[in-house]
Parts: structure tokens; sequence; C-alpha cells
């Protein structure tokens, strides 16, 4: 049981298991269902942490934002849109299609500590043009 337990829980966020991922893209529907990408789940868990920090508002976003971009120089590591929609649908508090999910356009920097155990965090250079101004507030 503690084994199983440690595998789920990484601190105090959420881990998505393979399966969690895998059967959520069986029949989703995609934006661009024509150009989906998934190099790896670890992808899929990054966007999700992104968005967990993120603010939600009850109505739809005013502007849009291209959220893959933001997200993968958070996380130095290349994120898909197709990564992103799976991400929210996963999360219980994110509404919307890609890019206008229910998010605040104040957005939250997220602790980096959020991408401790995901082994494809920090493994390209998108990192190298991380820019903070795109947050009003950090975790």
């Amino acid at each position: 049981y503690h084994i199983w337990l440690s595998i789920l829980i990484r601190g105090n966020y959420t881990v998505l298991t393979d399966k969690e991922i895998n059967d959520a893209k069986i029949g989703f529907k995609y934006q661009h269902p024509s150009d989906i990408l998934h190099e790896h789940e670890d992808c899929i868990r990054m966007a999700y942490e992104w968005l967990d920090a993120q603010t939600t508002i009850k109505t739809k976003p005013k502007h849009s934002r291209a959220l893959k971009h933001i997200i993968e120089k958070w996380a130095g590591r290349y994120i898909s849109q197709s990564d992103v929609e799976i991400a929210a649908y996963l999360h219980p508090k994110i509404t919307g299609k890609y890019p206008n999910f229910n998010l605040s356009a104040k957005f939250t920097r997220p602790l980096d500590s959020r991408l401790n155990g995901i082994g494809q965090a920090f493994t390209q250079d998108y990192r190298d043009r991380f820019d903070p101004k795109v947050y009003s507030k950090s975790e």
C-alpha cells in the first residue's frame, strides 16, 4: 500500500498515471484532429501542473494566449497543443477549449518544485527563453 501511495503522490501534487493519460486520449475531440502530437506523457503532466497553479474564472477569457509556448518555457521542454488540451481535459477545474480556458489573464508562475519527479522536465533548452514578465504573481 505504501509503495502504491508514493508512486501516485509527488509532494502535494497530483500525479497522472500513464493509464489515465492514455484513457483520456481515446475519443478526445482535439481542436486540430489532423495535427495530434504527443511526444511523451510527461509533457501532459507538465502542462497539467502549470494549469493547476493558475487561478480559474467563471466567465470566458477576453483574450487568448499561446499557452503551449508559455508552459514549455516554464517546463524546459517542448509541449504540444495536444498535450495542453489533454491536460486541461483531465483537470477538474479547467473548462473551455484551447486556448480559451477559464483561466485568469493574470498568470501565476508555478513553483519549479511542481516539476520534481517528472523526468522530461528541463530536458530541452526552452527554459532559456523563460520570460518572468508573463506572470503577475508567483505561487
